[in-house]
């Protein structure tokens, strides 16, 4: 998966017309990494066009919402992240992307926006709310998190296949503390697989969720490893 090859059928399934597409060529995924003004991601690109995706950099929504894979990236304060997010209709986009189960990978602030709410400063913003969960800031002596963690990802985990055991780089004063899993409670069909790292206690390090994936530290500057996770994510939108 990942690569897909245009035989009878073209890129879209319609019929390929002769000469149109050599056979056997393999076409690349197409990843959207969201534009809405949030810091460096140039880095995010390189990283996924380095692992085998047709990345674009942009806000358009129907670029978004068209896309293969959608990347939600995020660096600096919940509050801010959610008002660019808004700004260019994202949580719209987002929504009816996992509505239809068309994958959404959030990075950093691209994954702490996905739970209900973010506390920073006694500010409380309310996130999209797709995961139980308020993101607060870390408890441990020395913060922020900056530097390489180990993680434990649960069994059964798609993007940690093969990395289990590295670690990730990490830059970070909140998180969320409390296992989304556990608050949805019995009676939902699929829970969250969710991921651990520690930093003056356990906090949530990844989730994945269906259509939703996400992870805390940044992959894209998680060398060998963090290339790796990117691969088995883009491996899924095939």
């Amino acid at each position: 998966m990942g690569r897909r090859t245009a035989g009878v059928l073209g890129v879209r399934g319609e019929p390929r017309r002769a000469g149109l597409y050599p056979a056997d060529v393999a076409i690349s995924p197409r990843v959207v990494v969201l534009d809405y003004g949030s810091g460096n991601v140039r880095s995010a690109v390189r990283a996924l066009e380095r692992v085998g995706a047709d990345v674009e950099l942009t806000a358009d929504p129907a670029r978004a919402a068209g896309a293969d894979g959608l990347v939600v990236p995020g660096v600096g304060a919940f509050a801010a992240v959610m008002a660019g997010l808004r700004d260019v209709g994202a949580p719209a986009i987002i929504d009816r992307r996992l509505a239809g189960g068309r994958p959404v990978l959030g990075i950093c602030v691209g994954m702490q926006v996905m739970f209900e709410l973010g506390v920073e400063h006694g500010v409380r913003t309310e996130g999209l709310g797709e995961w139980p969960g308020v993101v607060e800031r870390l408890t441990a002596d020395v913060v922020p998190h900056m530097g390489w963690s180990p993680v434990r990802p649960p069994e059964g985990t798609v993007l940690f296949r093969g990395v289990e055991s590295e670690r990730f780089y990490f830059v970070h004063s909140y998180a969320v503390q409390t296992d989304p899993a556990a608050a949805l409670g019995p009676g939902r069909t699929t829970l969250p697989l969710v991921t651990w790292s520690d930093h003056g206690g356990p906090f949530v390090a990844a989730v994945e969720n269906g259509a939703l994936a996400a992870t805390q530290f940044h992959p894209e500057k998680s060398g060998d490893a963090g290339a790796h996770l990117l691969r088995n994510w883009v491996a899924t939108l095939g």
